[in-house]
């Protein structure tokens, strides 16, 4: 194929796509240049399909690559790329969730898509082009898919909406919303906003619909130009033989079936109705020994198709759920804060079967997570993780760390309760939030926002709203678009078998996160609107239950969370305060027995477990960078004998009045007598008492006198201290200058 470049604008910068030059091997391939972002999208299919699998194999990778930043990983001892950070994985999902609704579910054609960011410049997100190369190397390909489609960000600044707008504009934002689709309709969404209304939530979609069927006749007009034809399943006539006539065994038995009593509100019960059905099918087909064993596979997944369908009948026909709910009644909630003892903060959340605990832990800003990715390099104070183990399902499954799931649904969380989060200066903690999934029957990530939320009060973290999260559902007739069944609280089974999971959390003021996906071709905007307005019915009674078990946050930290202490001080005078190569506050730190962490702008955070310990140092600290007044008087050490070099004789003494800070008593001014030697009257390591004569902010200097706090000897007259030189003063503040620097 000869290289060929295609250009279009969009969000004031220019597109541009190259086909033809790169990565000729794979079955689709293309660049996207998206102001000097670029990123290369390739996608291929195996050969064979794979045997002995239920499930449609597709994988997509996104690939950051540090160089694309022109950054080298911050390892002393590994350089190279490791695992995919969680913003890879996440965009990654992004793809796959759009992309995987176009494909034939039955097909079982390894696929790959691996999208590699080459450049990044720091302005236009790499999420937009990767999902446009993706869509192209796929469509352009011989790759059976019913594509393409489109997917782009759009932002809100001020009362503007902005489409794909830079890393910038994004940062002043109140909305960050994602929208994959066609020419006509939803794929997948995905949003986090600061408590904004479903009607602007919906104008943003719309908005991002106008643009999507734009980028959608651009990439019609590169696949006229360079597509290729798609593959057609090659038919092994013998093994079509051999499935037609599994189908017949299938149908036959399925026609004595009503699995529509199969559904039952009690989960287990339901599956020990699905499996004897699956287990008498099963017996049918292994009596037959010329069904082979993959085929006896293909049955059972006919008898998939066939619960589906039923299930379909149930609801548009029969108006009926399987648990017997209305279709926008919500499940029996049960809510509970602070049932462990010891930890910070918990809150148990229960809809229906689904269960999870939520667990805080409050830390020192010090605790913070350091990010070093392509895009971001900075710290993080709030984590959200997600742990979803086998025994949440009944099932026997390997605890090998989070998968991809689980670090979505964490980030999903995590984007649901950041809006009302407190600021640093009003709460400095660091947060750490885990739900653990005890039970799943559907929605255990919107579970998660909810006992989050719970456990958040419980610690005391003074969040400005509660939020919760509810899972909406559709089901769609096969004959009729224009029938349909929207669900309230989707449980596992209408998951499973409908056609959409849109989840959306939010406070009583408005939505905080969305996340859409579906398993058909698109679904309408009036099915989005609507779906919008039932969810916030719901939620706001999940909210009302859920203020039976805590209305606001806890009064009082745990008494087993650190105590952070705050204070600002001159930013000039952190280097005073952190002292030569950090001896100062390791000291402090040591003594106290706390944290200390500094802000550039010089904030203060001290933690600690005692709050004697705390005082201490916030004390210590007040004293290093106190300004010194005439008149004040100090106790402290002579640490120093001052002494004239050139004529060998005394000039005065040195006294410590505090951390990193001393002044000089003249000879003169230690007694009210003549004092030939210093060493007559005081010695290194003397407590003795001084005033503040003179300060000389310009000189950094400080005078001090040990006679004028002594009383005066019987019929001596008050004399001038004799003139002094330029060096019978001593330096105040920092002896050493050192940079900034933040001790963790």
């Amino acid at each position: 194929m000869s290289k060929t470049k295609f250009t279009t604008e969009i969000g004031g910068r220019q597109l541009e796509v190259e086909v033809g030059k790169l990565a000729k091997q794979a079955h689709g391939s293309c660049t996207v240049t998206y102001g000097e972002t670029v990123i290369l999208a390739t996608a291929v299919t195996s050969r064979q399909p794979r045997e002995g699998i239920s499930y449609f194999p597709l994988m997509v990778d996104y690939e950051e690559r540090l160089y694309a930043a022109g950054k080298i990983k911050g390892s002393r001892f590994i350089k190279r790329e490791g695992r995919a950070t969680d913003e890879a994985v996440l965009t990654g999902r992004l793809i796959d969730r759009s992309i995987r609704p176009l494909f034939n579910e039955a097909s079982r054609n390894d696929v790959q898509v691996v999208i590699t960011v080459l450049a990044y410049d720091g302005i236009s997100d790499p999420t937009f082009p990767s999902m446009l190369g993706a869509s192209i190397a796929l469509a352009m390909s011989p790759i059976p898919w019913n594509g393409p489609l489109a997917g782009l960000s759009v932002g809100r600044v001020g009362e503007e909406w902005v489409i794909n707008p830079t890393v910038e504009a994004s940062a002043k934002s109140d909305l960050e919303l994602f929208v994959s689709g066609s020419a006509s309709e939803v794929i997948m969404i995905e949003a986090g906003g600061q408590e904004i209304s479903e009607a602007d939530i919906f104008t943003g979609i719309q908005f991002a619909g106008k643009h999507i069927k734009k980028m959608v006749g651009f990439i019609d007009d590169i696949i006229k130009k360079i597509g290729v034809p798609k593959a057609e399943a090659v038919i092994d006539e013998e093994l079509k033989a051999e499935r037609d006539q599994v189908t017949k065994k299938v149908e036959d038995f399925l026609a004595t079936q009503d699995l529509t009593s199969c559904f039952h509100a009690d989960k287990s019960k339901m599956r020990e109705a699905i499996v004897k059905v699956e287990e008498e099918l099963g017996a049918i087909l292994k009596e037959d020994n010329e069904v082979s064993k993959d085929m006896r596979s293909t049955g059972l997944a006919m008898m998939d198709e066939a619960l589906n369908k039923a299930f379909k009948v149930l609801v548009l026909e029969n108006n009926k759920r399987p648990d017997g709910r209305a279709f926008d009644e919500v499940r029996t909630l049960t809510t509970e804060a602070g049932l462990l003892p010891r930890i910070h903060g918990s809150g148990l959340f229960s809809r229906g079967e689904t269960q999870v605990l939520s667990i805080v832990t409050l830390g020192s800003p010090g605790d913070e997570q350091t990010l070093d990715t392509m895009e971001e390099s900075g710290t993080k104070k709030y984590m959200h993780h997600y742990n979803f183990p086998g025994y949440s399902v009944g099932e026997v499954k390997p605890l090998r760390g989070p998968g991809r799931r689980e670090i979505g649904h964490g980030a999903l969380a995590e984007k649901a309760l950041i809006p009302v989060l407190p600021n640093n200066d009003e709460f400095p903690y660091t947060i750490r939030v885990v739900s653990e999934v005890l039970g799943s029957n559907g929605s255990s990530s919107q579970a998660s926002i909810c006992g989050s939320t719970l456990s958040l009060m419980d610690a005391g973290v003074p969040i400005k709203a509660p939020v919760a999260g509810i899972a909406m559902g559709l089901v769609l007739s096969d004959d009729d678009p224009k029938k349909y069944q929207i669900l309230t609280d989707i449980q596992g089974i209408e998951d499973h078998s409908g056609h959409m999971d849109f989840k959306v959390a939010g406070t009583k003021n408005g939505i905080t996160a969305i996340q859409l996906d579906i398993k058909s071709d698109g679904i309408s905007y009036q099915v989005v609107e609507e779906t919008l307005v039932a969810a916030k019915v719901a939620r706001e009674k999940i909210l009302d239950v859920m203020a039976t078990a805590i209305a606001e946050p806890r009064a009082e930290l745990s008494q087993y969370a650190p105590r952070i202490t705050t204070m600002h001080i001159d930013p000039e005078k952190i280097r005073d305060v952190i002292g030569s190569g950090g001896k100062i506050i390791n000291e402090i730190i040591e003594k106290c027995g706390v944290a200390i962490d500094i802000e550039q702008d010089g904030l203060v955070m001290i933690t600690g477990s005692d709050q004697e310990g705390a005082t201490k140092a916030e004390e210590w600290i007040k004293n290093i960078v106190r300004e010194v007044e005439v008149g004040e008087i100090f106790e402290g050490p002579i640490i120093k004998i001052v002494t004239d070099r050139n004529k060998g004789t005394d000039i005065g003494a040195i006294v410590e009045l505090g951390p990193n800070k001393d002044g000089m008593v003249h000879i003169s001014n230690i007694a009210h007598e003549r004092v030939n030697k210093v060493s007559d009257k005081v010695k290194v390591g003397d407590i003795v008492k001084v005033k503040v004569m003179e300060v000389d902010k310009e000189k950094n200097r400080i005078g001090l006198s040990i006679k004028e706090l002594l009383p005066r000897p019987e019929g001596m007259t008050a004399t001038m201290p004799p003139a002094r030189g330029r060096d019978d003063r001593s330096r105040t503040g920092s002896r050493d200058k050192k940079p900034f620097f933040k001790k963790k």
